[in-house]
């Protein structure tokens, strides 16, 4: 009688394959320089709950590990990680503000990520810690991230001095996420000189990034239709200087034609401050062009801006705004999370979408229950 089965194969020969089938594979092998015990606190410190005093002593200390979950606490929807969310900013603020603040915008295709990351690798050769905000537009379904910026950052996020947070704007207004002004504060206690804050790049709501930074960059690419613009022109008008990007291979003669038309649109333009002419140049983050031309521009404006009070206006203007922001935060917290506006929302929304009631009269009507509700 034979022993093989109708594949031709003998028994032995089948036992052996199932003892293979059930061999543990290895895993994943740990990186090269991560000794067992920084591991292992590596791990602890993402698993184990920690209080008030350990987040500060982190973040002082520039922990990246606490410092994210501290961020992932303040963007928590969660009434007990809120009331601990704003003791550690109260915590942090006195260690905080002595960072350059730099917003960057431009259309989607303009290449912020990859300036952002060419410029992030100069800075640290400045020997600056750099902090990068880079907030994604959100998914309708989910509320994630669309586009994962810290992934299109892989030389710049390998860095230890870099720290990159990429953050869903949840349909915030403005491109950025609700949490980025208490993000900022953060990662100043924690030591970073430079904060640099990626938008999404969606028109004029860009007002509230130039809000709540000290120098606004506008990246601008030749062929986009807007050259004479920007984006919008209450865009141009807020940016401190403009960059045309990708100035490099068979792009340069276009780039430098966009150039000129953006300086010529700027000379007649945007004097609106006697101190401080918008300056446009050329750069390529593939060639590192124009990089250190424009960490130059925005020295010398920071040092101007110091000089004449303006820096000191404007950090007072972005604590007034954060102000104006929080109450109109809280206020809609309060709103949804009163138990007799939730009681009659639905019947509400209902009377609107039948038009048996305007949706002004309908916000009334919400608002008086809350009111009082409330007072």
């Amino acid at each position: 009688m034979s022993n093989k089965n109708k594949t031709g194969r003998s028994i032995d020969q089948l036992a052996n394959d199932k003892l293979t089938s059930l061999n543990i594979n290895a895993g994943i092998v740990k990186p090269e320089g991560i000794s067992d015990d920084k591991l292992d606190i590596f791990i602890s410190k993402k698993k184990r709950k920690i209080d008030l005093e350990d987040f500060l002593t982190g973040i002082l200390n520039g922990d990246r590990v606490i410092l994210g979950r501290a961020l992932t606490l303040i963007e928590s929807k969660k009434k007990e990680d809120n009331d601990l969310s704003k003791k550690i900013i109260n915590r942090c603020l006195p260690y905080s503000g002595k960072s350059i603040r730099i917003g960057i915008t431009g259309i989607p295709g303009v290449g912020k990520s990859t300036f952002i990351e060419t410029f992030g690798l100069y800075l640290l050769e400045q020997k600056k810690k750099v902090a990068v905000m880079a907030v994604d537009p959100s998914s309708n379904l989910s509320g994630g991230s669309l586009m994962g910026d810290k992934t299109r950052m892989d030389k710049l996020s390998s860095k230890n001095d870099v720290f990159i947070r990429p953050s869903a704007t949840s349909g915030f207004l403005g491109g950025v996420n609700r949490a980025t002004r208490e993000a900022i504060i953060l990662c100043e206690a924690a030591g970073y000189d430079i904060i640099l804050v990626e938008t999404v790049g969606v028109g004029q709501s860009e007002v509230l990034v130039h809000s709540m930074v000290d120098f606004f960059l506008l990246l601008q690419i030749a062929g986009a239709g807007d050259e004479l613009q920007g984006i919008k022109k209450g865009i141009m008008e807020m940016a401190d200087a403009i960059a045309v990007s990708k100035s490099d291979g068979d792009n340069v003669i276009k780039a430098d034609l966009c150039k000129q038309e953006l300086e010529n649109a700027t000379h007649y333009s945007l004097n609106f401050d006697p101190d401080w002419q918008v300056p446009v140049i050329a750069i390529s983050s593939y060639e590192n062009k124009g990089i250190d031309e424009l960490w130059k521009i925005i020295i010398k404006h920071h040092s101007i801006m110091n000089s004449n009070g303006k820096f000191q206006n404007k950090r007072k203007y972005q604590l007034e705004q954060w102000l104006k922001t929080t109450i109109t935060q809280t206020l809609e917290n309060i709103f949804y999370n009163s138990t007799e506006v939730q009681q009659v929302l639905s019947s509400v929304k209902k009377d609107v979408i039948e038009s048996k009631i305007s949706p002004i009269a309908a916000a009334e009507k919400l608002i008086n229950i809350l009111t009082k509700d409330t007072i």
